[in-house]
């Protein structure tokens, strides 16, 4: 793998977990404004959340789709000589 495609899926993978990054930002926010044993949310923030999941599972699922598992890799016979 050179450098290009190492950067190339860094950033992508980057891309990928900004909805988790998100999602535990809003709720850090929420943790450190609410200095009590339980925490509120309203209505938005759920929303906010449900939204940033909804984002990564598709991506996720996009990624899969794009790229095929393969589950064996077929070889062809090749004749050799032995002396």
């Amino acid at each position: 793998m050179d450098m290009t495609s190492k950067a190339a899926s860094a950033h992508r993978l980057d891309r990928e977990l900004a909805h988790l990054k998100i999602i535990s930002r809003l709720l850090g926010h929420e943790m450190h404004s609410q200095n009590s044993p339980r925490i509120q949310l309203s209505r938005d923030s759920v929303q906010e959340i449900q939204t940033s999941l909804d984002l990564f599972i598709e991506s996720m699922a996009a990624g899969r789709k794009a790229s095929p598992q393969v589950s064996s890799i077929e070889t062809n016979p090749v004749v050799s000589r032995v002396n």
